[in-house]
């Protein structure tokens, strides 16, 4: 019993050993994002300097990176890759020693930008050269980059590791707070600018302390924020980012900068947002927030609305003219010595509300037509004198819509619907600021709309050196036709005019050079890859990937014909160039029999060089069977590979021959 007892746990134990162990999940400190970092990273206990991961492959020097960091404020609103927005990738990889990009692709998405890069850079050759693939995503106002560095002697090993952990990284579905003005939820506080202050028992002008409610109960006692404005004022307007936004009343008629205050951490500075001059004995004396975020401004009197749009930072002038002048009470409310009417607020129908400071009236204007209702709407329940100073529309968490009204030495609640002002407290503040009325739920961001077309961008280099290669041709084989792509004096070329989804193969020449060719997978928007064109030089080898056989037989396909016409080509315009044709098979079947068949092989392309102009003492030819594998002969997938024609210049006579340009160029 005891035997069978230790063989059932042994058994047991070795079926729990057996189970597969996920591989360890990284995620930041906020819970924003997560990577998977299997086998051979290891997460290093001291990230490297301004990350906030690294990964290192054992004890070699491949490292990967992941770093999360704030965008910088005039940037955090703005979509980075938008329309007319530079490629600060583009520019800060550009500006690398001897880079060569080997692909740059940008996405807009609804929630994030991203863009993917791979490129090395440094030395000339694989020991000194550094490969960098990486993601960099934009989302909340912050940038997040995951990142793969290695030397490029290290990709043959590592290289599959990092593809696999970029390509690991996403966003958690845990919510956190976005940085950018358009995401932000506004809270339920109200704010006001105190117009005194007590010293010593008597009330003084104070114009710059700020007095903070809870708008679902404004009755209670505020929270002070003594004296935190830099400058007394009049207008105070508070964003979605639940900052506070306002400017001097000094009657300057000069641009004045808008000043932003946060009640969260009692710090404030001046914003690059410039309102224009208020005109002469004027002064900006009322500011609100509309249901996009955008902030309002208007000067005493009621000549001049501005607007301010924090998600782009515009300023622009709404109006320069009072539209109530249009109204059939203009005329009693306009006189010498009357009051102000420029004190406002707006509602979620595009509805401004002023308030006449004389009596309290309301007026109303289309703030989109600027038209003025045609009635001055009188309330009860207000005191007789005057001193009306501001307006403020909220909405409470359950929708329910409220007014409030700055009075003399009080602050009021405004039914509208019975004409109405209750008091809920004393004191006197010149404006009211809130936000919460329309943002009860912040709604998502639209997904950009999918671009109809896709740009090819890049530079022919010379592989070695890494130089421009300006006087290259360059030709794009589309479905219509070939069409040829002009370069710059810098080697770039663009081609913007590709259909996305569909293929694109280029093929570009230059004296004294392999030809190139590729295929590229035109994808919605820009998408950057660099063109490496080898000189010709004793010694170098090229392989003919497109030239392939009828199986264990030395007859060509016809699939081959293109690549073995390019090498005639480079063979007649290059009269002094020697060749020897170097055969490779799989290893399937005896290695006598792979070698023979190789040879044929060799013996079948020289035949076809000779038919076509090239001169045979120009040509040798080599067999090697399988002896020089490039993949593994496991797979038929990797097998294939190894069966190729190569070629290797064993002679190269000078002077080397001008290629023929290509016909039609296009930009």
């Amino acid at each position: 019993m005891r035997f069978f007892l230790t063989l059932v746990m042994l058994l047991w134990g070795a079926g729990l050993r057996a189970q597969p162990v996920p591989p360890p999940v990284f995620t930041d400190a906020a819970g924003r994002c997560q990577l998977t970092y299997a086998s051979p990273w290891q997460l290093q206990k001291r990230p490297a300097t301004g990350a906030t991961a690294t990964f290192r492959a054992g004890d070699t020097a491949v490292v990967a990176t992941l770093r999360i960091m704030p965008l910088p404020d005039d940037r955090r609103d703005f979509r980075l890759l938008g329309e007319g927005r530079p490629d600060s990738v583009r520019r800060r990889l550009l500006a690398l020693p001897l880079v060569h990009i080997l692909r740059l692709d940008q996405r807009a998405g609804a929630s994030f930008d991203e863009v993917a890069y791979d490129y090395s850079f440094g030395g000339n050759r694989p020991g000194t050269r550094t490969h960098v693939m990486g993601r960099q995503l934009w989302r909340g106002g912050y940038e997040f980059r995951v990142e793969y560095r290695a030397r490029v002697s290290h990709d043959s090993t590592y290289l599959a590791a990092g593809q696999a952990l970029l390509a690991s990284f996403a966003f958690t579905s845990t919510p956190w707070a976005s940085r950018r003005y358009d995401d932000q939820l506004c809270d339920g506080k109200m704010y006001g600018i105190s117009a005194l202050h007590q010293v010593d028992g008597h009330w003084e002008d104070d114009c710059r302390s700020i007095h903070e409610f809870i708008a679902d109960d404004p009755t209670a006692p505020p929270k002070v924020h003594r004296r935190v404005l830099p400058f007394q004022s009049y207008a105070l307007a508070k964003g979605f980012d639940n900052c506070l936004y306002s400017v001097t009343k000094a009657p300057t008629d000069a641009p004045e900068r808008v000043y932003r205050y946060d009640p969260a951490t009692h710090k404030g500075a001046y914003t690059d947002w410039v309102l224009p001059p208020q005109g002469g004995e004027n002064v900006w004396i009322s500011a609100s927030t509309d249901d996009r975020g955008d902030l309002y401004f208007m000067a005493s009197d009621a000549n001049l609305l501005v607007r301010i749009s924090p998600h782009d930072g515009k300023v622009s002038t709404v109006w320069t003219a009072d539209p109530l002048r249009k109204a059939p009470f203009y005329p009693y409310i306009a006189f010498a010595s009357a009051g102000t009417h420029g004190n406002f607020c707006l509602d979620d129908s595009n509805t401004m509300y002023l308030v006449y400071s004389t009596d309290g009236s309301l007026l109303k204007i289309n703030l989109p037509t600027q038209k003025p209702f045609a009635e001055q709407m009188f309330l009860s329940g207000l005191p007789a004198r005057g001193g009306y100073s501001d307006l403020l529309m909220q909405n409470d968490a359950t929708g329910r819509r409220r007014m409030y009204l700055a009075g003399p030495h009080g602050l009021y609640t405004v039914d509208l619907a019975r004409h109405q002002a209750t008091r809920l407290r004393k004191g006197t503040y010149t404006d009211l600021a809130g936000c919460n009325l329309f943002r009860v739920v912040t709604p998502p961001h639209p997904a950009p709309p999918a671009p109809t077309t896709a740009t090819l961008e890049g530079r022919v280099l010379d592989a070695t050196t890494l130089r421009p290669l300006p006087a290259a041709s360059l030709r794009l084989d589309r479905p219509e036709g070939s069409v040829g792509v002009l370069l710059s004096a810098k080697g770039d070329f663009a081609y913007t005019s590709a259909t996305p989804g569909r293929p694109y193969r280029y093929h570009a020449e230059h004296p004294g050079y392999f030809p190139g060719d590729s295929t590229w997978a035109a994808a919605p928007g820009p998408l950057m890859h660099d063109v490496l064109l080898r000189p010709l030089a004793v010694g170098e080898t090229l392989s003919l990937a497109q030239v392939q056989f009828e199986q264990s037989k030395a007859v060509l396909l016809p699939t081959s014909y293109p690549a073995l016409g390019q090498l005639v080509r480079l063979l007649v315009d290059n009269p002094g160039l020697h060749i020897e044709l170097r055969g490779h098979t799989d290893n399937v079947g005896p290695p006598e029999k792979n070698v023979v068949l190789s040879e044929q092989r060799v013996d079948a392309v020289m035949a076809y060089l000779v038919s076509h102009g090239v001169e045979a003492p120009r040509i040798t030819g080599l067999g090697l069977g399988g002896a020089e594998p490039i993949a593994s002969n496991e797979q038929e997938a990797t097998r294939r590979l190894n069966r190729r024609v190569e070629f290797r210049i064993t002679g190269l006579d000078p002077p080397l021959q001008e290629a023929s340009p290509f016909p039609e160029p296009q930009p």
